[in-house]
């Protein structure tokens, strides 16, 4: 018996190593990356899921909004390299009451109608859009999809070493990995990604002639809508408001001085 579970350690543990050197990446901030897929996956899934949005979910139909966020998406998809996406990106404006937006692999870009009852400035809609796109850059959808595979392979080991040597509990235990891997590893990548999404997206609005101030505004007008009602930030895939405040206003002296720089400033 312990010698069928070396083996099995051993067999797994070439495999993991085999996959996170073969998958190893940079985030734009530095950070390291396991990658799995490629851009081609991603692109595809990015593109079916945005397909499937635009049937499920009512699409707004006044010119004027689709103008607006038209004008301020173009201006930030301007600052992203051709080596990320060198197509033409998909806007679609969709009329729903949540404060949100997201980008896809694929150049696809949803914005929400809520959104623009919070955000009151076109700096403010271009921070979260550029944090958005920012995602898209740093590919933290390759990674979260990755991270999950990686997660299932290695909890999916532990659960048959524990039914091979009829371990006591084995079931509560691996609910308490379960438990123990979302607050210990999945959330805080989940806020790793967030905050640095918030610093690529505060780099973007600068680039395209956004006032970058108006980002730590977006989120006290965040901060307001929420309400208080807010879990604790261990337990929570996004960093409270103020903590994101924080980080943005203590990298805003290089935005300023690119957004002095910019040679375009949009009036949408």
């Amino acid at each position: 018996m312990q010698v069928y579970n070396k083996k099995y350690y051993l067999a797994v543990s070439a495999i993991f190593v085999s996959v996170l050197l073969s998958a190893c990446a940079t985030s734009p901030t530095g950070r390291n990356q396991i990658l799995l897929f490629t851009e081609s996956q991603l692109a595809n899934s990015g593109s079916q899921a945005f397909a499937a949005m635009k049937t499920q979910q009512k699409i707004s139909s006044k010119r004027v909004t689709n103008n607006y966020v038209q004008c301020i998406t173009s201006a930030i998809t301007k600052q992203v390299s051709e080596d990320i996406f060198s197509g033409d990106w998909e806007v679609v404006v969709f009329d729903d009451p949540a404060a949100n937006a997201f980008a896809l692999p694929g150049g696809k870009i949803g914005v929400y109608t809520g959104l623009l009852e919070i955000a009151d400035s076109q700096a403010q809609v271009a921070s979260v859009i550029g944090h958005e796109v920012g995602h898209v850059i740093a590919q933290h959808g390759n990674e979260r999809m990755s991270q999950s595979q990686l997660i299932g392979i290695g909890q999916q080991v532990v659960n048959q070493v524990l039914a091979t040597n009829e371990v006591a509990g084995s079931q509560a235990i691996m609910s308490a990995l379960g438990l123990g891997i979302q607050v210990g590893i999945s959330l805080p990548y989940s806020r790793i990604h967030e905050s640095e999404a918030d610093l690529i997206g505060l780099d973007l609005m600068a680039r395209a002639g956004f006032d970058p101030r108006e980002s730590v505004k977006l989120w006290e007008n965040m901060s307001k809508n929420e309400g208080g009602s807010r879990q604790p930030e261990f337990l929570s895939t996004h960093p409270a408001p103020q903590t994101r405040i924080e980080q943005l206003q203590s990298n805003m002296d290089s935005a300023m001085t690119i957004y002095q720089a910019a040679a375009n400033k949009p009036k949408c």
